[in-house]
């Protein structure tokens, strides 16, 4: 299964950045392209038990301080509860995120 979305639009110096969601075979990812340049990534794949298993963040030295890690695991939060999923933050830094955020992400943290 193809699965594409677009999100939300945000601006950062003027520009609109989009986060765009990609499903392929059980494995997808949140991400920001700016002219075919990928500059931020949230990645996780699907098993069979309806756990989403977030892999790995990263985001380009020119978006960090922008809380941009963070709204790529909020957008996969949020596809999570709408296909009832749980989630298992395996990555560091959405683990961080699950600490800082326990009592709003308890409903979807495996």
């Amino acid at each position: 299964m193809i699965l594409q979305k677009t999100f939300k639009a945000f601006q950062k110096n003027k520009h609109f950045m989009i986060i765009q969601h990609e499903e392929i075979n059980h494995k997808g990812s949140f991400f920001i392209k700016q002219e075919d340049v990928l500059l931020a990534e949230m990645t996780y794949s699907i098993k069979d038990n309806n756990i989403m298993i977030i892999n790995h963040t990263e985001v380009d030295d020119s978006l960090k301080g922008q809380k941009i890690g963070y709204l790529l695991v909020q957008h996969g939060v949020d596809f999570a509860r709408s296909n009832h999923y749980k989630i298992i933050p395996l990555c560091s830094f959405a683990k961080v995120v699950f600490e800082k955020k326990k009592e709003e992400y308890s409903d979807v943290l495996q």
